[in-house]
């Protein structure tokens, strides 16, 4: 792994978080994908890092920052990299918040946004596709997998109830295992 100045990390994110319509989803790939060209982090270690990301309260796009600046220069790393992700958003929403109200009827305007949507659809989909090809090996991980995503999207079930199910149940799953293997 490389060694990052505070500078490559802050503008790396700064970058990004100008770039990214859509949300924290929208930004892994690009986060991804730069960590890995600079050699700041191994193909293994990315999935690690958006696990803790997702895990974590709060927003995604800060926590991707916060684990990855950390992991590349500690406490330091970590704040340069979340006011790198977050400045360029505030200061964007800012300038729309007080330019917009005049331009939120334009028709051109409303367009655009239109237009914009289903990018971000796109860009939420990658890392959803990628993360799926590495964690489902199995056809039973793919069987979790799509149960999860028909709960959530169609049933409409809170992903909190699904993730403590599957807690309870690989719980007892190894419990059971345990308890087989001792006999």
């Amino acid at each position: 792994m490389k060694k990052a100045s505070l500078w490559d990390i802050f503008s790396v994110f700064a970058g990004i978080g100008t770039f990214t319509i859509g949300g924290g989803y929208a930004m892994i790939p690009l986060v991804a994908a730069e960590m890995r060209k600079r050699g700041w982090v191994s193909e293994e270690d990315m999935p690690d890092i958006i696990v803790l990301a997702q895990s974590a309260p709060g927003l995604l796009a800060v926590n991707m920052a916060i684990f990855s600046g950390y992991r590349l220069r500690g406490l330091k790393g970590a704040i340069v990299a979340t006011i790198g992700a977050t400045l360029p958003s505030f200061i964007i929403i800012l300038l729309v918040a007080m330019v917009f109200t005049g331009f939120k009827d334009n028709p051109v305007v409303i367009k655009i946004f239109r237009g914009i949507r289903p990018v971000a659809v796109g860009l939420i989909m990658v890392p959803a596709i990628n993360m799926a090809r590495k964690g489902c090996r199995k056809w039973w991980q793919w069987l979790i997998c799509l149960a999860a995503l028909v709960a959530v999207a169609v049933l409409k079930f809170s992903p909190i109830y699904i993730i403590i199910i599957i807690i309870v149940a690989a719980v007892a799953l190894t419990l059971a295992k345990e308890a087989r293997s001792r006999r």
